[in-house]
């Protein structure tokens, strides 16, 4: 026995050293400069403030992560299906939350160019897959990133067309769909199901969103691949006016910012505000932008202590002790606003 108790303690410590569990640790990230990561062509040039996005870190816990974190952090240890959908695994989730910074950029692209006066195009791509339910018909035939660019043979593929689609169908009956995966064409048949709560009504087993790209004059790139999820939106946006218009939007300031930006121009509720009010504080910016979400009064039933972003960030601010100014917005027009209302940094 005492020739195996060494190894096996090893292989103990390693286990609770490095073994994933379900469950996720979230931690505050970056704050990083929007210009290196976002370029327009021909950009207007010597603007001396700088516009950040933020960040959270977020890792998978291990027996001796989790133990720590329970006991000095618990608020920030979240078991998976608080991270992930049902029936989303790490890759489908990764796929997602990089698909949502994709839509970012174009909402944010779509919006500056909107209100500098700059001409753009958005172009129908078909339907972006997210998800595949397991066991369900397409499970093993589609994958979370595949991009479906005909059905049986129509190229006029968006949600409703496909959704009208299935149902004039039967469960049993087969359908043929043109797919793009990683830039490969290919053809696949599906023999649809049924889902249980719904036995008699044909499904796929997927789920989806219309996928689109936007083509511009002056070209606008990013460089943002290892950042995923929505909430970079407002500060893109801020970003790519700063380099389109003449002038500087940020008059000198640091200025951070999180929120989802959507193509109407509202700012959305994002994740983790708390987390990236820290962040900020620690880059030492002159304030920050937050989403001044407004909360039903059928959300606020269900969840009676759940705040807005911006009331999140302010409590965090406060209990911490931070020096940060945080300021509210709900559209992007309220940053633009408080931006030409700010006297030039001294």
């Amino acid at each position: 026995m005492k020739r195996w108790a060494g190894p096996i303690g090893i292989v103990l410590a390693l286990l609770i050293l490095f073994y994933p569990l379900d469950y996720y640790i979230s931690k505050p990230g970056g704050a990083y400069e929007l210009s290196p990561i976002v370029k327009v062509e021909n950009k207007d040039a010597g603007d001396t403030g700088e516009l950040r996005l933020l960040t959270i870190a977020l890792s998978k816990a291990t027996p001796a992560t989790y133990i720590y974190q329970s006991l000095k952090d618990p608020d920030h240890l979240m078991k998976a299906n608080q991270i992930r959908r049902e029936d989303e695994d790490d890759e489908a989730y990764e796929v997602r939350q990089l698909k949502l910074m994709s839509n970012s950029q174009l909402n944010a692209i779509q919006v500056a160019y909107d209100k500098t006066d700059e001409p753009y195009e958005l172009i129908n791509n078909g339907l972006f897959i997210y998800s595949v339910v397991k066991g369900s018909p397409a499970d093993g035939t589609l994958r979370p990133g595949d991009r479906i660019q005909a059905i049986d043979g129509n190229a006029d593929v968006s949600e409703q067309a496909l959704q009208e689609f299935i149902l004039t169908k039967e469960v049993g009956d087969t359908i043929q769909l043109s797919i793009d995966r990683d830039g490969e064409k290919r053809d696949v048949e599906i023999t649809l199901g049924s889902i249980p709560e719904i036995p008699d009504r044909p499904a796929v087993g997927i789920s989806y969103q219309q996928d689109q790209e936007i083509t511009t004059e002056r070209e606008v790139s990013f460089q943002s691949d290892e950042i995923g999820g929505p909430s970079a939106g407002l500060m893109f946006t801020l970003e790519i006016m700063n380099q389109l218009l003449e002038g500087d939007l940020t008059k000198g300031y640091s200025i951070a910012g999180t929120g989802e930006i959507l193509a109407d121009g509202r700012v959305g509720r994002i994740g983790g505000v708390d987390l990236k009010v820290v962040a900020a504080a620690e880059e030492g910016v002159d304030f920050m932008f937050a989403p001044d979400d407004e909360i039903s009064e059928d959300l606020l039933a269900t969840n009676p202590n759940l705040l807005s972003n911006y009331q999140a960030a302010i409590e965090t601010k406060e209990e911490l002790g931070l020096d940060i100014e945080i300021v509210p917005v709900k559209t992007i027009d309220d940053a633009l606003d408080y931006l030409e209302k700010l006297p030039p940094k001294s």
